[in-house]
């Protein structure tokens, strides 16, 4: 493991700005489910390590927020009310949870609609 004493100059830089809230807001995204959100809670905590904390986390291409009537697809999105649930509940600060879109959005307007 690296000491501050051996670290790159560049990386000493950088880390006291990642730590800074006013400076860096790190978002933390995942899929509602159960693999995404374990390998993004370990992210989570090898972050808290180095004393950066996320900002908020994304839920991305829920089912469950699609507002589907597909009984298959309705199904499939109550599979993901306990991983939306941990994450809103016990991991993130601030959560978005975002459907699932047939279309990827592009540009600012279309993240606007997306989480409005």
């Amino acid at each position: 493991m690296r000491t501050q004493g051996d670290m790159p100059e560049p990386f000493r830089q950088l880390l006291p700005r990642l730590r800074d809230p006013d400076y860096t807001r790190i978002l933390i995204v995942t899929l509602p489910e159960a693999t995404p959100v374990h390998e993004a809670e370990r992210l989570s905590a090898d972050r808290a390590r180095a004393g950066i904390a996320p900002y908020a986390w994304v839920i991305n291409q829920s089912l469950l927020a699609g507002g589907t009537a597909d009984p298959l697809l309705c199904q499939r999105g109550t599979y993901e009310v306990p991983f939306v649930r941990r994450v809103a509940d016990n991991l993130a600060p601030r959560t978005a949870l975002i459907p699932w879109l047939a279309e990827a959005p592009v540009g600012a307007a279309d993240l606007e609609r997306v989480i409005t």
